[in-house]
C-alpha cells in the first residue's frame, strides 16, 4: 500500500497513526483499545502518543469509571479546525 500524503510530508510515525484514525471517525468517540485493534499499535503506544494530542485540546478525553475512558476528536477546537482543514485539503492528492 502506498503512503498516503500525509505520510509522505511527515512521516509515519505512531502519533500520525493515531491522529489519522481520530480524523477519519471524526465524529465518534472510541477506547485506547479500539484504536489500538484498528491501527495495529499496542495499546501502550497509543496511550503514550495520544497523550499530547488531548494536552494541546486536539482531542477529548472522557473518564467513565475509574479505569475506562473514551476519545474523540474536538471538533470544536481551533487548532482541530486547522488540521482537518489542511487533512482534508491534502486528500485530493490522493485520488
Amino acid at each position: 500500500m502506498d503512503a498516503d500524503t500525509l505520510e509522505r510530508i511527515f512521516g509515519k510515525t505512531a502519533q500520525m497513526t493515531v491522529l489519522k484514525n481520530l480524523i477519519k471517525h471524526r465524529d465518534e468517540s472510541t477506547y485506547l483499545s479500539g484504536i489500538a485493534e484498528e491501527t495495529g499499535l499496542s495499546h501502550s503506544s497509543v496511550a503514550r502518543v495520544i497523550a499530547p494530542l488531548v494536552e494541546v485540546g486536539v482531542v477529548i478525553e472522557k473518564p467513565l469509571g475509574k479505569q475506562i475512558r473514551t476519545f474523540q476528536l474536538d471538533t470544536k477546537n481551533e487548532l482541530t479546525g486547522l488540521i482537518l482543514e489542511f487533512y482534508d485539503n491534502l486528500a485530493q492528492f490522493d485520488s
